[in-house]
Parts: C-alpha cells; structure tokens; sequence
C-alpha cells in the first residue's frame, strides 16, 4: 500500500456487493488519480469479502477492514477515517459500494478539494440530478430529508444526506469521532454539522446519483426513523 502523504484513500462500506465490488474496484483503480481502495465490510453473507482479498494479492493499493458483524455505515466511516490518518493520506473520499456514485466522478470531487476542506458530490445543484428509475416516493423521502436538515441544523449546503463525498485530512484530524452518536445514514448530516460548526469550507460539485443495477437497497424504515430522531437531536447542540 502506498503511505505517501499524496495519495488519496477510497472508502466504502460493504454489505452483500459482491457483484459490485470487483468492477467498481477496477474502475476506480483505473482513474490517473493516486488512489488507493479501502473497502470496510460488515461480515457480508455473500462472501464480499473474499473476493475483495483475492483482489488486494494481486493489487497492494487494495486493503479491507473485516467487521464481525452488520455494524451500521457511520461507524464504518469512522473506522476508515481511522485507518486514513494512521496511514497518513492526505485525502478521503467516501462512496457507496453500489455504483450509485459514479467513479469517474472522483476527479471533480478532488480538483475541488483544492479550494475546500470538503467537497460534497451533489445531487441538488446545477448539473447534478438522480436516476429517472428513482421512484417518486424515494424523490420526496430525499428532497424533504434535505430540507429538514437545512431548516433544523441551519446546514447550508444544497445536498446534506449524500456519501459521495472528499476530505481533508485537516477535517478528520480535527473532527472528535466520538461526538457523532449516529451509526446509520443520519451520519452523514450529523458529520456535516459539526464539519459546518467548525467553520471548515464546503463545498459541491454536481453528480448523477444513479440507481443500483445489482443486488438490494440498505435504507429500511427504521433507518429513516432513526434519522429523523438524529435531527431532532442535534438541533439541541
């Protein structure tokens, strides 16, 4: 594995991709970006795990971190960004495991991240849209969790919920992992207030969210609930 400090770490979280992993990993690998993948996974059933040490054999800028058990996506991230500034990248994005982020995506995502301490791949600005497969059900979930976000936390940027995201190694170096209590997708807003609270710079660039081709979504109702309750939370802080 490359520890240069110019090298940039991919994260993404596992759970039952093994259709997915290989190709994205390929495809990521494949950018003229100096990147390395790290994939965090939660004791797949369908083995993604193993296919994901086959590949690291044979490519030293594959890594996995193997978790006992389904452990939820903001503590993945955590444990990434931990292995991020102990193997001093200087870079982290963070995508879905699904192809719903669009690898080639990635430049953009760093080119900015020369002028911002975190750049957000948005699916709510100028240029950036979602798959017209999306249902309108699933439309209205996302238009109005960003929109409680917004007026509750006072978060200003235009797309809060979304994982296709870069940061600084000065953001995770100052950010206290321990003050986000939510291990779900709420994660992702909890973690931008308080990047937002600390005055970081943020910024978006636009990104077709896509819908998966293979294999089954994460998000339950439960997960929904919890991220309601995550933004009643926090508007306590």
């Amino acid at each position: 594995m490359n520890k240069n400090e110019k090298c940039f770490l991919v994260i993404i979280p596992t759970f039952n991709e093994r259709e997915n992993v290989k190709p994205l990993i390929d495809q990521i690998l494949s950018l003229d970006l100096p990147l390395d993948v790290l994939i965090v996974d939660d004791n797949s059933p369908d083995k993604t795990a193993e296919i994901v040490e086959k590949i690291k054999e044979e490519d030293s800028r594959v890594n996995i971190l193997k978790r006992p058990s389904k452990l939820g996506l903001g503590t993945a991230h955590i444990a990434g960004f931990k292995f991020a500034l102990e193997n001093n990248y200087s870079k982290v994005i963070t995508m879905d495991a699904d192809f719903s982020h669009n690898p080639n995506s990635i430049p953009a995502l760093v080119a900015a991240s020369d002028k911002f301490d975190v750049v957000l791949g948005s699916r709510y600005i100028k240029g950036g849209g979602v798959d017209e497969k999306w249902s309108i059900f699933r439309w209205c979930l996302s238009r109005f969790s960003n929109f409680l976000a917004k007026i509750l936390l006072r978060l200003r940027s235009k797309d809060c919920t979304g994982g296709f995201r870069c940061y600084t190694r000065k953001v995770l170096d100052t950010i206290n992992f321990d003050y986000i209590k939510s291990d779900g997708y709420s994660f992702l807003v909890e973690l931008l207030f308080f990047i937002q609270k600390a005055n970081f710079r943020i910024g978006e660039v636009p990104i077709l969210f896509e819908d998966r081709e293979v294999g089954i979504s994460k998000i339950s109702r439960k997960e929904i609930w919890k991220a309601f309750l995550t933004l009643l939370r926090l508007t306590t802080k």
